[in-house]
């Protein structure tokens, strides 16, 4: 077993003792409830916001049997506010209660040091939105943060809503949405049997985009990782912004208005037909989509689960996708790689970006994720690039590095 990062957030006056909750899990009839013990950051976590075990962990939802229920999901005409259109530009109120505030790369990534989210004032979380339009991921460590304030800053940052998963093992008694990463706790096991030999690039764990099948996809994704590997294990994020910005004027008018057809990671059985093979759920959404609080062009594709382009032939789709894929995955300059330490968050934005886990470690990461719904995606076609937005050099008017 790998060594597993200890949690420093908390002085050792300050440990929560969890001998007695252990104990105390330890009676629970495992035939008759379904219980992983989680790692003991973890317990830690939980005992203190008073999260109760006993009745089993995970917990999975009711899963959808058929295609149509998940079609169904979320498909009234939703009005979203996003809370970073009232944000001051300047960030006066977020960046004046941070000790320091780090832009990890010049494109994509910022560190906020010494701010707590559970404490964020509603003008300091509209400036967080904002702040995370542009930039794409922002990280917080040694945060203090229980599963429910968790919760709570997604329903904010999802103007009242959030998503609620159908299929993904969640924390008990909290009426979902606040949904597990942890390997150890999936019921299909698609991790026990891994090879570090197979080449790892697209696929579903690979490049990805989450719930780009529903009719409204997330917006600001929040993970808070309480257990991590020392080494390995780590996030990266690629910016959709910096990915479109790296097209040629030609190639981004002939993007402008197509439609991406994309599909659920699961499967599921047809109603009209309940002896067919299962079938994904899959949805039209804009190739490229204007984000509302920036007004910047997105590229909004990911390998994982964006299967064609709409009205083109496969092999048309297929070369035209591959080739945006190798721009977006390969960009190393426009993506940001985040070495997770027990306690920290990180606040994306789901609509500008794919991102990607590294299988590089053995042992236990377990993270509780809240994803923030928001708009219809749409398209502009008045709208501006980054790059054109800000007049960024090097950018604009550049030609190609090769000649014909």
């Amino acid at each position: 077993m790998a060594p597993i990062a200890v949690d420093n957030s908390q002085s050792a006056s300050q440990e929560v003792d969890i001998s007695s909750l252990k104990a105390a899990l330890a009676q629970v009839d495992r035939s008759k409830v379904d219980l992983t013990l989680p790692p003991e950051n973890t317990l830690r976590r939980y005992q203190k916001a008073g999260i109760d075990l006993s009745n089993g962990y995970p917990y999975f939802p009711p899963k959808p049997d058929f295609v149509q229920d998940v079609e169904k999901i979320r498909t009234d005409l939703r009005t979203y506010v996003d809370p970073g259109t009232r944000a001051d530009p300047e960030k006066k109120a977020l960046f004046g209660a941070a000790k320091e505030v780090r832009n990890l790369g010049t494109h994509i990534g910022t560190e906020i040091v010494g701010v707590q989210l559970k404490d964020l004032t509603d003008q300091q979380k509209d400036e967080l939105a904002l702040l995370v339009a542009e930039r794409t991921v922002v990280f917080f460590r040694d945060q203090d943060l229980s599963p429910q304030q968790q919760q709570a800053l997604g329903v904010y940052l999802g103007d009242g809503e959030i998503e609620r998963h159908p299929q993904a093992a969640q924390v008990p008694g909290l009426g979902g949405g606040v949904s597990l990463i942890w390997e150890q706790g999936r019921r299909d096991k698609i991790f026990t049997k891994r090879s570090w030999r197979v080449p790892y690039g697209g696929g579903q764990f690979g490049w990805h985009t989450d719930l780009v099948h529903e009719a409204f996809p997330p917006g600001y994704t929040h993970l808070h990782q309480d257990t991590v590997p020392e080494v390995g294990g780590d996030t990266l994020w690629a910016s959709g912004y910096a990915a479109y910005d790296k097209l040629s004027p030609t190639f981004k008018k002939l993007l402008d208005g197509l439609n991406g057809i994309y599909r659920s990671a699961h499967r599921y059985k047809d109603a009209n037909d309940p002896d067919a093979d299962a079938k994904y759920v899959t949805r039209v959404h804009p190739l490229v989509r204007t984000h509302p609080v920036t007004g910047w062009k997105s590229l909004f594709i990911n390998q994982a689960m964006t299967v064609g382009i709409e009205g083109l032939d496969k092999a048309e789709s297929d070369t035209i996708l591959n080739y945006l894929y190798g721009v977006y995955e390969r960009s190393t300059d426009i993506q940001v790689r985040w070495h997770w330490t027990p306690g920290t968050s990180a606040i994306w934005d789901n609509r500008i970006s794919i991102h990607s886990v590294s299988y590089d470690y053995d042992g236990e990461r377990h993270g509780t994720r809240v994803s923030s719904l928001a708009e219809k995606p749409s398209f502009d076609p008045k709208s501006q690039s980054r790059a054109e937005a800000l007049n960024l050099p090097g950018w604009i008017g550049t030609p190609d590095i090769s000649s014909y």
